[in-house]
């Protein structure tokens, strides 16, 4: 351990769960003729007094060995997943996953992020960490428990919150791409600051991003998004120029146009600031990333008229068109999640509509029967969308926005246009005229649709045959 910076006897908090836990991983190194240590994540969140449910559990021998041997010590015995390709081996109890490695060294080639491994020492394995605070590591042998090793200064900068390679950061981030994104992630995470030379090797390196998969590149980008306040994350992303490599569409948002005088706002950190206004009332990943593409089709949509000054007409329609591809582009999911977002895109100038406007129950059911179940997501949307900084204006659009919630409430109260559908469907009007499936067939259910949205007809059976009859007669249909 000789040029190891080793500080005594760190208190990490553990529990007594905890302490048994390790106390028996340690011992079984021992008789293994081997020392163990805790190291990363765990270590760091313990300082940090972050909930952690996963350790990582480095020894100066065989990983996988060790697994196998502290699986074999406990009743039940746990299952043991071995990955022989990396070298490591999981072990699964009820409240935490611990992933045993053996120490080692690595080296890249320039085209690929997956190293050559061997096995090394704990200073080699150190030395191959992303940052300082994830590079530190605790002793569990009965001679070395609690003890930290800390090479890096990690302690220091988890204090004074600073994230910061080990080695060179250029070196750190051309060998593994994916630490760019991880520091990022980090940032956003847990609010701390990149160290200007690390962030300069952000921004040297960048390029080297294109050799990690995009599903990698998502999983952190997904992350940063679910941070407390994610605009710290995407504002990293898009001054180390990360963000123009695999996400430019967002940032084609950046940036304010002046004509005559007259100039629109930055549209991209407009939408940071919906992003985080949205993420201080839900976790949901999907509601964050409607946050994130409300306005992604703006750029598209630019127009400066003389007379009215910058507009962008159609850009939620155009929008939710774009998300699609966009989460093609991702690899984000292609289900569920997509019909939210697209929803929540093309509906989100409605409610701020409304409030311009007298407003008409006519309105009000058409935006509760388009909005549906998503309905409550959409106004907590549109609510984080009021980002202007004249605070009278935010006021007056947050007391018209109230006013469109309560109406909302009182038509959806009257009517229950949410989720509804008209009494008489499609297979009723065939079979009441003995048609088969037909484009007339449609035009009189979307005309039944529009009247008893518009209130002409009343939502029940009666009212509705009645409709239906009289509307077949334009069509010289009558009931069989």
């Amino acid at each position: 351990m000789k040029g190891r910076r080793l500080l005594c006897r760190v208190n990490i908090d553990l529990t007594k769960q905890e302490q048994i836990l390790f106390t028996a991983i340690g011992q079984q190194a021992e008789q293994m003729a081997e020392q163990a240590f805790l190291i990363g994540g765990f270590v760091r969140d313990k300082l940090l007094k972050r909930p952690t449910k996963d350790a990582d559990i480095v020894c100066t021998g065989d990983g996988i060995a060790l697994a196998n041997a502290f699986a074999a010590s406990i009743s039940p015995r746990p299952v043991v997943s071995v990955f022989k390709t990396f070298g490591t081996a999981q072990v699964k109890l009820p409240w935490i996953e611990i992933e045993f490695v053996g120490a080692r060294k690595e080296s890249y080639h320039p085209d690929s992020r997956k190293p050559e491994v061997e096995p090394g020492t704990l200073t080699d394995d150190q030395n191959r960490r992303d940052f300082t605070i994830n590079a530190m590591a605790i002793g569990l042998s009965k001679n070395n428990f609690g003890e930290l090793y800390d090479p890096f200064d990690g302690r220091q900068h988890l204090e004074a919150k600073i994230l910061k390679t080990p080695l060179d950061p250029t070196i750190t981030f051309s060998d593994d791409p994916l630490r760019m994104m991880r520091g990022i992630r980090f940032a956003s995470q847990l609010g701390f600051d990149i160290d200007f030379q690390t962030f300069i090797g952000i921004k040297t390196e960048r390029e080297r991003i294109k050799i990690v998969s995009q599903e990698r590149i998502t999983d952190e980008l997904n992350k940063i998004v679910l941070s407390p306040k994610p605009s710290v994350g995407f504002d990293l992303l898009y001054r180390s120029g990360l963000l123009q490599l695999i996400f430019p569409q967002m940032v084609a948002l950046a940036g304010a146009e002046f004509i005559d005088g007259k100039g629109h706002k930055d549209n991209f950190y407009h939408t940071l600031q919906v992003l985080d206004n949205i993420s201080l009332y839900t976790n949901d990943l999907w509601l964050r990333w409607a946050a994130i593409l409300h306005d992604i089709a703006k750029p598209a949509t630019k127009r400066f008229e003389p007379n009215i000054g910058w507009t962008f007409h159609g850009h939620e329609i155009v929008g939710a068109r774009m998300v699609p591809k966009i989460f093609t582009q991702l690899k984000l999911p292609l289900h569920e999640p997509i019909r939210l977002v697209q929803k929540m895109v093309a509906l989100h100038l409605r409610p701020i509509s409304l409030t311009k406007e007298n407003i008409t129950d006519s309105a009000i059911r058409r935006l509760l029967f388009d909005a549906g179940d998503d309905f409550e997501a959409l106004m907590m949307l549109c609510n984080a969308d009021i980002t202007s900084k004249n605070e009278k204006k935010v006021k007056r659009y947050l007391a018209n926005f109230e006013l469109v919630k309560q109406r909302c409430a009182e038509v959806e109260e009257k009517d229950r246009v949410r989720n509804w559908q008209p009494p008489i469907d499609g297979v009723k009007i065939m079979e009441v005229f003995n048609l088969t499936p037909s484009l007339v067939v449609g035009k009189i259910k979307d005309a039944l649709k529009e009247a008893m949205l518009e209130g002409i007809v009343e939502n029940n059976y009666e009212s509705a045959y009645a409709f239906m009859i009289e509307e077949a007669l334009k069509y010289g249909l009558s009931p069989k």
